[in-house]
């Protein structure tokens, strides 16, 4: 057992802390704690159950799970909080997720891969197909913020229904993209399969000897996502009170701390495959979680907050706008060759704090 599934493990122990700070009434700031780093084992089981029964699902099913739930613990958290009408935060949730996937994941993979290993290279033409996704999904936040500041006197009812008619189109680019890498291109992604199958440490994904438990497996995933549930809904009820407690603005916390919780697991793996020199794969996985958070999870939400009565629309803080655009412009630019080394990744960590201290000091509106 690695350290990382170590750890992991241990945190488990949270699960029934959690809930026991919440029944005793132990205040808002230790259920919002002990909630958050209960989550992050709860993500990796998530991740780990997903993996294998996308094993014995077969390539394309599986490979249309892996996608579909690989931002299942940010889509609960999100959810749960647009249900409480923390629609600020989500909003928050979901430009941090992408910066921090962008900046700080694939910063820290850089950086540590880079000093054991001079250069890194990844295919330089899915960067150039991950580039012109990420800019697509700025342009889509980009319009209805931009039509809101334009146009200050735009109903709100309008802005939704823009924003749900963007949602719709880049849940079918998403669509588009899954084809893609799974069926037309997916000779462009082999490697970073193969690299990923070959190293049983590498994370979640390992070389199967066996066929997996299906039904031990849907199991693990289902109690896993129920847990996952308990402990967001934990988490969102303290968040309030918790984060004014320590002295953190619901912005810094959306934008910074939930998007770390939610993808711990995942954050993990790719520094380490990133470690073994396996660079395709690393930025596969950080990128790959920034495009489903702008293709599919932010839509989703768009269209959840529609039923849910709740006006969750695309007119983003302005702010949190031009932070996700700096972090496209530096992520795009490095990546665009192929070619990483720790200097690089340095750069993407030296981005990723200076925006989290503009964050930290940014005034509550």
């Amino acid at each position: 057992m690695t350290l990382k599934n170590r750890i992991f493990l241990g945190l488990l122990l949270f699960v029934p802390l959690s809930i026991t700070a919440n029944w005793m009434h132990w205040g808002p700031l230790a259920v919002f704690v002990t909630a958050g780093l209960a989550i992050l084992p709860l993500a990796s089981w998530m991740g780990l159950a997903t993996e294998e029964i996308a094993v014995v699902a077969g390539p394309t099913l599986g490979g249309l799970m892996n996608a579909t739930f690989g931002n299942a613990t940010e889509l609960i958290i999100a959810l749960i909080a647009l249900k409480a009408g923390l629609i600020d935060v989500v909003k928050a949730s979901l430009t941090g997720s992408i910066i921090g996937n962008l900046l700080l994941v694939m910063g820290l993979s850089m950086f540590l891969g880079g000093l054991r290993f001079k250069e890194q290279t990844f295919a330089p033409v899915v960067a150039r197909v991950n580039a012109s996704l990420m800019n697509l999904a700025v342009i889509a936040i980009l319009l209805p913020t931009a039509m809101h500041f334009s146009a200050p006197k735009i109903q709100e009812f309008q802005l939704q229904r823009l924003s749900m008619g963007v949602a719709l189109v880049l849940m079918a680019v998403y669509v588009l993209t899954l084809v893609f890498s799974m069926k037309t291109h997916s000779y462009l992604y082999d490697v970073g399969v193969a690299e990923n199958a070959e190293d049983p440490e590498s994370g979640h994904k390992t070389e199967h000897h066996h066929r997996p438990n299906l039904k031990l497996w849907a199991g693990v995933l289902l109690a896993a996502t129920i847990a996952v549930a308990v402990e967001s809904e934990l988490l969102v009820e303290s968040l309030d009170v918790a984060t004014e407690q320590i002295g953190l603005t619901p912005l810094f916390t959306g934008v910074i701390l939930l998007p770390i919780i939610g993808n711990a697991a995942e954050h993990a793996t790719a520094v380490t495959v990133a470690m073994k020199n396996k660079m395709d794969l690393s930025v596969s996985v950080a990128v790959g979680s920034s495009l489903q958070i702008a293709l599919f999870v932010a839509p989703v939400l768009v269209l959840a907050g529609w039923f849910m009565g709740q006006p969750m629309d695309l007119d983003f803080n302005p702010f949190e706008l031009v932070a996700v655009i700096v972090s496209v412009i530096i992520a795009n630019s490095i990546s665009s060759d192929g070619q990483s080394n720790w200097l690089e990744g340095m750069l993407l960590l030296a981005a990723y704090i200076v925006l989290g201290l503009a964050f930290y000091f940014h005034p509550v509106a």
